[in-house]
């Protein structure tokens, strides 16, 4: 399955066109709620529309060989989602994933899953459905299938939290690690998707041993992130060699921090417990509120804008002291400066492609390299014809004999 996440038809085709020799399915991804999506403008913010996602589904039908199937999130309404689940089933889709949560339901305040909401989508359409949301071990998929009637769940967090949720056992966290590792040396990715991984392997011994959770997070070679994981494991080994008879896990978790478990993410209400702020509070004071209350006290800001501050000691993150930015034309993006579309460098660069434009200002020379390559490609031609050339010679030649001639 390969997922693409698009807001053009004629350009999620295009793209899906040179991937469906290589996988068995497409799958539009109308589910993403993040901030990255509502920017570009694709994932659960195209829900609302309809028209758009009918033509994408229905062209992508009719042009690709493998099927097309989507993943959504719900509505608060049961009525709104069932029917935006029916009109994509119409537009060809034929396979839905369901999210339980409605866009907003991220973060702190992602919530249970409404298996309610993926129940009445599975008794309204006759294509397979599968269910997301609320999987954190083997009896909850057993749980949903049961309850929600679908033909198959699907599992985000849980599974990397624990990658052997789907085998229903609880391992070693360094034995999952390790294999994953392995994995990773075999088929090398960007360091970044590693230590996300680990991060979520480790999580709860991450919390115990804070100086590692930092070593890993500054680490910059596959072989030091090899090395913080032996000496997570070492660390563990020997925490269970000294463990007490009887002792049981701490932090109410149902587990030893070393065996893979799931992370149930707290609340609004846990995360003011957790930082000392009483439940009566106007709002939850997150960790972005606290960074923007004052720009002079470095204990209110992160670690990133901190550090920032030390090698610029003037820069200022007061908002609004921020440049106000004109948008884009297309997405609302801040615009390139010396853009000649007016437009942001993702929107100008589909637009100049498009056209066979360039623009200067993003650096892009769409124009310029394409009639680069028909000089070259005729340049080419002359070299492996030279008794083209040379007839063109003498055929240049003889009309200038006779222009001569005429003007005589």
């Amino acid at each position: 399955l390969s997922q693409f996440c698009a807001n053009d038809p004629e350009v999620f085709v295009q793209a899906a066109l040179l991937a469906q020799d290589y996988c068995d399915a497409i799958d539009l991804n109308l589910g993403c709620p993040q901030m990255i999506a509502k920017r570009g403008h694709y994932g659960a913010f195209l829900q609302e529309e309809w028209d758009l996602l009918q033509r994408m589904i229905l062209l992508a039908n009719e042009k690709l060989s493998v099927p097309i199937t989507c993943k959504i999130r719900v509505f608060p309404e049961i009525d709104k989602t069932v029917k935006y689940a029916q009109m994509l089933e119409k537009a060809g889709c034929q396979l839905l994933t369901v999210h339980g949560r409605t866009k907003e339901q991220k973060g702190p305040l992602a919530g249970v899953a409404s298996w309610e909401h993926i129940q009445a989508v599975r008794k309204a359409v006759s294509i397979p459905v599968f269910a997301n949301g609320n999987i954190q071990c083997l009896s909850d998929v057993e749980e949903c299938i049961r309850k929600t009637g679908v033909h198959g769940v699907m599992s985000a967090e849980g599974n990397l939290h624990n990658p052997a949720l789907f085998e229903g056992r609880n391992p070693l966290v360094w034995e999952m690690a390790e294999e994953y590792l392995e994995i990773v040396q075999k088929y090398p990715c960007p360091l970044s998707y590693v230590r996300a991984h680990l991060f979520k392997l480790w999580h709860h011994t991450l919390q115990v041993y804070q100086q590692l959770r930092e070593e890993l997070a500054k680490v910059k070679t596959l072989e030091g992130i090899v090395d913080v994981n032996r000496e997570l494991k070492l660390r563990c080994q020997e925490e269970i060699a000294n463990q007490k008879e009887g002792e049981k896990p701490k932090e109410g978790l149902p587990f030893f921090h070393w065996i893979c478990q799931p992370y149930i993410r707290p609340g609004p209400k846990e995360r003011c417990k957790e930082n000392g702020a009483s439940g009566t509070e106007k709002g939850v004071r997150g960790k972005r509120a606290l960074e923007e209350e004052e720009d002079g006290n470095s204990e209110l800001l992160s670690k990133n804008k901190q550090k920032k501050k030390l090698r610029n000691p003037n820069k200022s993150f007061d908002p609004s002291l921020k440049p106000k930015y004109a948008k884009c034309d297309q997405c609302g993006n801040p615009k390139g400066n010396k853009c000649v579309f007016n437009m942001c460098r993702g929107c100008c660069k589909k637009r100049a492609f498009k056209e066979t434009a360039d623009c200067p200002g993003h650096g892009l020379l769409f124009k310029t390299k394409y009639e680069k390559s028909l000089s070259w490609q005729s340049s080419q031609k002359v070299i492996q014809n030279p008794e083209i050339s040379r007839r063109r010679d003498v055929d240049v030649g003889e009309t200038a004999v006779l222009k001569e001639a005429g003007d005589s």
